[in-house]
């Protein structure tokens, strides 16, 4: 997730998981094209501090060239497995060819795979993609609204055969963005033709979605993106799904920012951080009874201490002020 899974946020994230438990944390979308040319900590997408946690690289990439290369820094950089993006629908991936751009090809897309799968050596390669229609001509777009599920099917096997170690399918097409219902029907199908695992995403706002979802689909396992930067005790909680109340998991969304908040201080510079930071929030005060007039307010504020002001003035100076949160708010946007 863009903007979202950069290492503060995933520092933060990791606190939560359950002791003993491990997990792989995927990092934003990297450019194959600039890794080669970068050192680590560059910038905050190679912020990769958190390396022996389990990180995996999200990488977009169309050529061997730059895909060897950056596979290569990966590994050397604390890389635990690497993620092929072919589900990003964004129109700046579209124009290079990235993202699911890579499903208008489905040979090519398997090449690509293959190419990676060779360079990653021991570690895992595994696969984003989404819901796919065929395309009309070699190299055209394939943004149809209405998915081809026999394609889909064909696409993941080529996928498979190139020798990816899984794949995490969202079943929306490009076109429809985040619009729409996430289809687990799809998922459902490709899991009963596939060998290597399928990881379902899509629509899973709550521990109840995720059961719902392993239930309804067959998955190995269950994604969640952005309602995890809401509510990260959904991490803890795995397992032993409790009772939601309403009015603690307002007060723990504001510790969870407050933890975000104390980890940029000490990571990035403010003005970085600061944006970064309200970006988060962006995300979460969907789920905030008045989450609009707290989003408001951190926007009025360009520093670290601004931000603290606002935090305590809206979840009170110890995070025990009680303030409701929904268990599902609409992400459509």
């Amino acid at each position: 997730m863009v903007g979202l899974t950069h290492f503060v946020v995933r520092k933060a994230l990791q606190e939560y998981l359950p002791p003993g438990r491990r997990s792989l944390w995927p990092t934003e979308m990297l450019n194959s094209r600039r890794i080669p040319s970068q050192h680590v900590g560059q910038s905050i997408e190679t912020r990769f501090d958190d390396h022996e946690a389990g990180l995996c690289p999200q990488l977009l990439g169309n050529e061997e060239g730059f895909i060897r290369d950056s596979i290569v820094k990966l590994r050397d950089w604390g890389a635990r497995a690497i993620d092929i993006n072919m589900g990003c629908p964004v129109k700046k991936a579209l124009r290079h060819n990235y993202g699911v751009a890579l499903m208008g090809d489905p040979d090519y897309a398997a090449e690509i795979t293959a190419i990676a799968v060779k360079y990653a050596g021991e570690l895992p390669v595994s696969v984003k993609l989404r819901a796919a229609a065929p395309p009309k001509e070699p190299q055209s777009d394939p943004t149809s609204v209405e998915p081809d599920p026999e394609f889909l099917k064909d696409f993941c096997l080529k996928i498979q055969e190139a020798g990816a170690s899984w794949i995490t399918l969202h079943p929306r097409t490009a076109v429809q963005q985040r619009k729409g219902s996430a289809d687990w029907s799809q998922i459902a199908s490709l899991k009963q033709v596939m060998r290597i695992p399928v990881i379902g995403n899509g629509d899973v706002q709550t521990l109840e979605d995720a059961e719902r979802m392993f239930e309804q689909t067959g998955c190995d396992r269950v994604m969640i993106g952005r309602a995890l930067v809401a509510k990260p005790w959904l991490l803890s909680a795995a397992g032993a799904p409790p009772v939601e109340d309403p009015l603690l998991s307002g007060a723990n969304y504001g510790k969870f920012l407050s933890r975000v908040l104390e980890l940029s201080r000490e990571h990035y510079p403010e003005p970085l951080g600061v944006r970064r930071f309200r970006y988060l929030a962006n995300f979460g005060s969907p789920y905030l009874e008045y989450g609009h007039h707290f989003y408001s307010s951190l926007t009025s504020t360009d520093s670290y201490d601004g931000l603290r002001g606002r935090l305590t003035g809206f979840f009170g100076a110890r995070f025990d002020r009680p303030q409701k949160m929904m268990s599902r708010t609409c992400l459509r946007y």
